[in-house]
């Protein structure tokens, strides 16, 4: 029996605060306004702060690496496309479903996508990830 399955998913959650955005400025070193200025980001066309994008990729590697294909896995390649903001406040949810396994090599591929708390999503892409044969650890 495959231990992955076409169509297995998994997802998780996070609700992003203004302090999140600000963390992930301090540690990325961008502070670009669009991010951290409330009067520059007033002049925008999203009216208000939004969060890095790579922020709420961030969520795919809590996903991937902790639930599906999980603990053990590494990432070996990941697309990206931005479809919308997040702001402060949102509760974004990271869904992964697998597409392939390729059991010879060990390879995980998923559909990856980020969903707001209105159902919109945010953040689509596929990814690639390296999972342990049974019986090891990477």
């Amino acid at each position: 029996m495959a231990r992955f399955t076409i169509g297995q998913t998994a997802s998780c959650s996070k609700t992003f605060t203004e302090q999140d955005i600000t963390l992930f400025a301090d540690l990325s070193g961008d502070y670009n306004p669009v991010h951290i200025d409330k009067e520059y980001a007033k002049k925008t066309r999203f009216k208000a702060p939004i969060a890095h994008g790579l922020l709420t990729s961030s969520l795919l590697s809590q996903l991937l690496g902790y639930r599906l294909p999980g603990i053990g896995s590494v990432y070996v390649e990941q697309t990206i496309r931005f479809t919308a903001p997040v702001f402060a406040g949102d509760t974004i949810t990271a869904t992964g479903t697998v597409e392939e396994f390729i059991e010879e090599k060990n390879i995980v591929k998923l559909l990856t996508e980020c969903h707001n708390q209105d159902g919109k999503l945010v953040l689509t892409g596929t990814a690639a990830m390296m999972v342990p044969k049974e019986g090891e650890t990477i």
